[in-house]
């Protein structure tokens, strides 16, 4: 059962400064910038931590799962964290925490260290990124202020990716792949500072943390995700892979169990009876197994095999990161007139005949040939999806469950990225080894590794072709969404258990 600790109600502590409208909405969008920006801005910077830190090419995975994983799985957690004991000391605490993890990250000098302090940032992340968008209604009154402050943060949401991108190789290439974690430390005892003067605190509300839910399923998935990492490096038959599928399987049926007997379970499987709701989760699992995917083996392409530096390959991925930015706004303005079917069909069709481009590139393509125009209809097909996936998942919620429908669609995001990232180093690995076979003794070190980029590549059409099925066959129309009035989160980690139009404090 769920470990119980419950308090009485207090009144909401107001800022030592009054209302401050621009400040407050500075340091609540800084916040989930950092926390989304940390899920890029390493990857540019990946080849160099792999020489660095002597990573090989499948354990160098974990440096994007280990934040990941602990991010996704523990982020309902974080929300109930702050619905309990008050969000403006939640946000506070978990900013710290993730701005010590990266100091820590920083100065790694090993493997392990860096992974630990990647994880200890996922916790951060978890702790602080939910309640930074609850903070929102607590701050802002419900109307055109309220509406302002949402579109703002869902800018800042949906342009992190880019922005981490290019930070990552402005840094990588002007100072150190260190200062891609360095750069979190003033940021982040910037917003402790300020939160206390410029926030209003949330009214704290009785509940229960449900500890033995989030840790079995964070467990579990790291378990199945070091499976795969195993067995690419070491085989199916070896104890220890044998072993994590083994503990993964017991992980995740005890969390199953324990989530179908708590009251106030972490992940309300009722959720699930839905069936476009249901469709929406396994939908933006497989996109984000495939979108994992392909950014963790480009960025490395591009680097290694076409030799562009960091800060060009930062560049590189803008298109990519302008299509989505460009399809979501169009998706979301074109929501109420058409639906969401249509844009969930249109946006996984595109994202398929990227991915499937995506596997004809060979030693010899270019930029401008082998990786734009994929990468930028591929990035297009997932602009057309955030929006009515996200809009589906919160469809048909009652209001003090909306949180929970929308933490878990950010859920699966993580989780699917971090399981579908595994699988395809996985089979990275063995069509490497199988390539260096063939080629020996007159081997490329270019050839096997782009041999092997593309056999996980195509693996990832049997994501994208998942997510084409929900589409086409388990979405119900017509989803023409009249939420589209109230701005609604991005794809990112709210939750809450206020209604979200709860009057600001």
């Amino acid at each position: 059962m769920a470990t119980s600790k419950t308090l009485t109600r207090s009144v909401p502590a107001q800022a030592k400064r009054g209302q401050h409208a621009g400040i407050s909405l500075a340091v609540i969008a800084t916040t989930q910038l950092m926390v989304v920006l940390d899920i890029t801005i390493v990857n540019i910077a990946l080849p160099h931590i792999s020489t660095a830190l002597h990573f090989t090419p499948t354990s160098l995975s974990w440096v994007l799962n280990a934040y990941t994983l602990t991010f996704g799985g523990l982020l309902l957690l974080g929300g109930r964290i702050g619905d309990i004991l008050g969000r403006r000391p939640t946000l506070i605490t978990g900013v710290l925490i993730f701005s010590g993890a990266s100091l820590l990250g920083g100065l790694s000098t090993t493997s392990w260290m860096l992974l630990a302090s990647r994880a200890l940032q996922g916790i951060g992340g978890a702790i602080a990124s939910p309640t930074a968008f609850a903070l929102i209604a607590t701050n802002f009154k419900e109307g055109p202020a309220r509406n302002r402050a949402f579109g703002v943060y869902s800018a800042v949401a949906g342009a992190g990716g880019a922005i981490g991108l290019l930070m990552g190789g402005i840094l990588t290439s002007w100072l150190s792949w260190r200062w891609v974690l360095f750069v979190n430390v003033p940021i982040g005892i910037a917003l402790a500072l300020l939160a206390p003067l410029y926030i209003n605190d949330s009214e704290r509300h009785p509940g229960r943390f449900d500890l033995p839910g989030a840790l079995t399923s964070t467990l579990g998935m790291v378990s199945l995700v070091y499976g795969f990492i195993r067995a690419a490096e070491d085989g199916w038959s070896d104890v220890w892979t044998l072993a994590s599928f083994a503990a993964a399987a017991v992980l995740l049926i005890s969390f199953l169990v324990i989530e179908s007997r708590t009251a106030q379970p972490i992940t309300p499987l009722r959720m699930f009876r839905n069936r476009n709701r249901s469709g929406a989760y396994v939908l933006m699992l497989c996109l984000a197994a495939a979108m994992f995917g392909i950014f963790f083996f480009m960025t490395q392409f591009i680097q290694d095999i076409l030799g562009f530096s960091p800060i060009q390959a930062g560049l590189g991925f803008l298109p990519m990161s302008l299509s989505i930015i460009v399809a979501a706004q169009l998706s979301a303005r074109l929501q109420t007139r058409f639906g969401a079917k249509p844009f969930m069909i249109l946006g996984t069709v595109l994202i398929n005949g990227g991915a499937y481009w995506i596997t004809q590139l060979d030693v010899h393509s270019s930029y401008a040939g082998g990786v734009l125009g994929p990468t930028m209809i591929f990035g297009f097909g997932m602009g057309c999806i955030f929006v009515p996936v996200m809009l589906t998942a919160v469809s048909g919620v009652a209001p003090h469950e909306t949180g929970s429908a929308t933490g878990l669609l950010n859920t699966t995001q993580q989780v699917g990225g971090s399981l579908g990232l595994a699988i395809l180093v996985t089979v990275f690995a063995t069509a490497q080894r199988n390539e260096a076979k063939a080629l020996f003794p007159h081997r490329d070190p270019n050839q096997v590794f782009v041999h092997g980029m593309t056999s996980a590549f195509q693996v990832s059409l049997v994501f994208t072709g998942i997510a084409l099925l929900m589409a086409l066959f388990v979405m119900k129309p017509p989803q023409r969404l009249g939420l589209m009035a109230q701005p609604a989160p991005p794809p990112a980690p709210p939750t809450s258990s206020d209604p979200p139009h709860a009057e600001a404090a």
